[in-house]
């Protein structure tokens, strides 16, 4: 095997990163209704917690109006309130509920399920060897 360049590897690296992630979205539970863009803003509600339809925009780097449609779509699921700002009533605060709660933490256990399953079943012992060693390394380049 070819010894890759520094910039090879980054590429290969962000290649794999994307599909892997990209994948893990696409897998979906038979009980999840969701789109990836409504999951994404009630996670970015359950990072950041209560927000403005502004504020979720700017977030995720969408249209207000867009934010606007999806968090309407979220409040007719159950999955998010909205409740009048108290330091300024003319604003309204989009907020989780406990049935956005459990989504998202749904949604997350099926994909690491989906995960462990692909390890479990498509590397050899080896393979997992190799892949337990690389997650300090990734983990160092991630959170540096």
């Amino acid at each position: 095997m070819a010894r890759l360049t520094t910039d090879t590897m980054a590429e290969e690296l962000r290649y794999v990163v994307g599909a892997l992630v990209r994948r893990a979205r696409a897998e979906t539970s038979d009980g999840d209704a969701l789109a990836y863009p409504l999951r994404s803003l009630l996670r970015r509600l359950e990072l950041d917690g209560p927000g403005t339809t502004a504020d979720l925009a700017r977030a995720e780097q969408i249209t207000p109006q867009t934010a606007g449609a999806f968090v309407a779509k979220l409040e007719a699921g159950g999955y998010v309130t909205r409740r009048d700002d108290p330091a300024d009533a003319r604003r309204r605060r989009v907020m989780l509920t406990p049935a956005g709660r459990k989504a998202l933490a749904e949604t997350r256990a099926h994909r690491q399920s989906w995960i462990a399953e692909r390890i479990a079943e498509d590397l050899d012992s080896d393979e997992k060897r190799i892949l337990a060693a690389a997650i300090p390394v990734l983990r160092k380049i991630a959170e540096r």
